[in-house]
């Protein structure tokens, strides 16, 4: 009886031991297995945010009266903090209202986007005739004189009627972008983050690197070429739309 008590007595300190030492590896296990998810999670949304910035770049990296726009400004050096904001603040919003599936209502009131369309249409013909105007009177050519709108609320209403103006930028963020982010489930706002980030990469790109072909503006005929290729551009844009309809 001594012996099995003193047996019992050396065994129980061993059992208290291991018990302790199953229970850390079990918590331990939970712990990895937490930190796996997590991870897993985090990389998942990392790759949605990539995947939205690239999808983002494809849509708006293409030459447009938007994109034109800004371009002249950028070489004008001329209110592009602002110009850039509004741009990069507009797809957000517009991309923000795709993934919260107001690209349904948009699609189910038609009557809207043709609105939109013909009042677009009427603008871009507009700023095309100023562009050819400009390019075929050498003394507007100067880009600190006569090339444009030249103060901050003309420069920005400018800028909201190439953004709110254009019908493609609905079917493009709100209705493509929308139906495109919500096939990733729970991760569809991390593709809106990267949609977004995309719109504040290339228009900052494009407004404050356009300085960079400053040299190759300081001749007129260069901002002739260019005023010829904004005009085209805006006439082409216009047509199609009409076309489309």
């Amino acid at each position: 009886m001594l012996t099995l008590t003193a047996a019992l007595g050396h065994a129980l300190p061993w059992l208290t031991s291991a018990a302790s030492r199953a229970s850390w590896a079990s918590a331990g296990s939970a712990s990895s297995l937490a930190s796996h998810a997590h991870a897993s999670a985090s990389a998942s949304a990392a790759g949605t945010v990539l995947a939205g910035l690239g999808f983002g770049l494809s849509l708006i990296v293409a030459i447009g009266a938007q994109n034109a726009f800004v371009l002249r400004q950028g070489l004008r050096r001329e209110h592009v903090l602002p110009i850039v904001i509004v741009c990069a603040g507009s797809d957000a919003v517009l991309i923000a209202a795709g993934i919260a599936g107001v690209g349904a209502l948009v699609l189910a009131a038609p009557w809207v986007l043709t609105v939109v369309r013909w009042v677009g249409v009427v603008f871009l013909m507009v700023y095309g005739i100023l562009a050819a105007r400009r390019a075929f009177r050498p003394g507007e050519l100067d880009p600190a004189t006569g090339a444009g709108p030249s103060g901050l609320v003309a420069v920005l209403a400018a800028c909201f009627a190439f953004t709110w103006l254009n019908p493609h930028v609905y079917l493009d963020t709100v209705v493509l972008m929308g139906a495109v982010g919500n096939g990733y489930g729970e991760n569809r706002w991390w593709f809106a983050l990267g949609a977004a980030l995309a719109s504040v990469v290339w228009f900052t790109a494009l407004g404050f690197g356009a300085r960079l072909l400053g040299p190759l503006f300081r001749s007129p005929l260069a901002w002739r070429v260019l005023d010829i290729l904004i005009a085209v551009t805006m006439f082409a844009i216009a047509v199609s739309i009409v076309v489309a309809r």
